[in-house]
């Protein structure tokens, strides 16, 4: 007996003892999920849904959370911008083993619904899957502390006066606007800007959404000038 399921936008044909990787799902290693939009189940008495079988479900183990393979996507830009970014990206997937296909009574089998991550919230997922979820309290802590950055206005001169805090306003097109992101990437100094190789130039690219700018104002050639100074 064999079903197809669909989870994360794509569809699987799988039966017993099937081992397979989908898009991510919000559950820990060793947890049992119950993925409930079966379109088909085929054996000697074929079932198609109309578009899903009802009350049918797949069962599953989640053997890991795993990462798939890098793809690359290198950009180049002619003529007047001549420069070239390259970015690599892996897919968040889930590693699970089919433990069971079920024609009837999935509705009250107790399993836990197959989630994807992206149906829930980055709390939600964090929670689940064990893993911090500090990457949504920034966005708290930052409010909370709104009011004591506007009570403390020296706090902004404090930093630049710290050691090694260069002015990279002094880089070509860089302005307040800029020095702040680049200040809140942790970038502060020409030294830093410098040592830069072509992978950390399209990462921050990428990350501060520079398009291209670091290439075309020149600014580790200009670093490079201001650190040997």
């Amino acid at each position: 007996m064999f079903a197809v399921i669909k989870t994360g936008g794509k569809q699987y044909k799988v039966q017993s003892g099937d081992m397979l990787r989908v898009e991510r799902i919000a559950a820990n290693a060793g947890e049992t999920v119950q993925f409930n939009e079966v379109l088909m189940l085929g054996g000697d008495s074929p079932v198609l849904g109309a578009p899903m079988v009802k009350d049918a479900g797949v069962q599953a183990e989640v053997v890991d959370q795993i990462k798939g393979e890098k793809v690359i996507n290198f950009v180049k830009r002619r003529r007047k911008h001549s420069s070239k970014r390259t970015k690599g990206h892996r897919q968040k997937l889930t590693l699970i083993k089919i433990t069971d296909i079920l024609s009837s009574g999935a509705d009250k089998s107790g399993v836990a619904a197959a989630i994807g991550t992206g149906s829930v919230s980055a709390a939600a997922v964090a929670a689940i899957t064990g893993k911090s979820d500090d990457a949504a309290k920034p966005a708290k802590s930052k409010k909370a502390a709104a009011p004591k950055a506007k009570a403390e206005k020296t706090a902004p001169k404090a930093k630049k006066a710290d050691a090694g805090t260069d002015d990279l306003k002094e880089l070509s097109g860089v302005g307040p606007a800029l020095e702040k992101k680049l200040h809140e990437a942790g970038i502060t100094s020409f030294a830093q800007i410098a040592a830069w190789t072509e992978a950390d130039i399209a990462e921050v690219d990428e990350k501060l959404s520079f398009k291209g700018r670091i290439q075309r104002e020149g600014w580790v050639d200009q670093a490079k000038e201001k650190t040997k100074g």
